[in-house]
């Protein structure tokens, strides 16, 4: 049980919230999890998940749980992506928020707690956002494509077993640019981030695509020597 507060200061409060960008990929696009909000203000605007910041907890906390109570997600590890204390950023009082973001496999949703319902979104077609979540999604997009140099962002966003077509398919989503596919091909293969896990069936046929897997210590190794992912 939390202990009694001692000490009470003179000087005003803010609240604490915390939001979550939440990242997925539907095989062609990357799209960000948004919920219908359910509750003035901004009452059925859609808007990123998260919610006020109990006593008993701590910001990561805060952001699991909110996330799980409004999306039905439970997702283990999201990254911490910045702080937004702008004043007047909620129109209910002083509010700083606390912002994560997490990447994830697709996964079925619904709407919980303050929201009405909870949707995956293209990045291409996302809504016009509540409070200034325009803003916390637009530093978390600039924050994973400047981490895919230094990440294989497809570990968390891939089945196990992927193609080639759809590891290119996600970069570039991520990018907005395109690729030579045979250069693509040539430079994941000469990094060794991949390993093939399945062969052709025999007679050999060009419409059989080979399936990969990452192979995560030869990434931890690149990592370790500075490695960064150049296009």
């Amino acid at each position: 049980m939390t202990s009694e507060l001692k000490y009470h200061y003179k000087y005003p409060h803010p609240a604490v919230t915390t939001d979550c960008v939440i990242f997925g990929f539907d095989g062609s696009d990357i799209n960000v999890l948004l919920i219908k909000r359910g509750l003035d203000p901004f009452k059925g605007c859609w808007a990123l998940p998260g919610g006020f910041l109990r006593m008993d907890e701590s910001a990561s906390e805060c952001a699991k749980r909110e996330l799980k109570e409004e999306t039905g997600l439970d997702t283990a590890f999201m990254r911490q992506l910045h702080t937004f204390s702008t004043p007047g950023r909620d129109p209910r009082e002083r509010v700083i928020s606390i912002a994560y973001y997490a990447l994830v496999r697709l996964s079925e949703v619904c709407g919980g707690d303050d929201a009405s319902d909870a949707q995956w979104f293209a990045l291409s077609d996302i809504p016009n956002l509540a409070f200034d979540h325009n803003d916390i999604l637009t530093m978390a997009i600039d924050r994973l494509r400047r981490s895919i140099h230094f990440e294989p962002i497809g570990f968390e966003l891939l089945p196990q077993s992927f193609t080639i077509k759809q590891l290119q398919t996600l970069y570039e989503s991520i990018l907005g640019v395109k690729f030579d596919r045979r250069n693509f091909y040539k430079k994941m293969i000469h990094l060794g981030l991949l390993t093939q896990v399945e062969q052709p069936p025999k007679p050999y046929s060009r419409k059989v695509a080979y399936l990969f897997q990452f192979n995560h210590d030869r990434y931890n190794e690149l990592k370790n020597n500075g490695f960064k992912l150049e296009f």
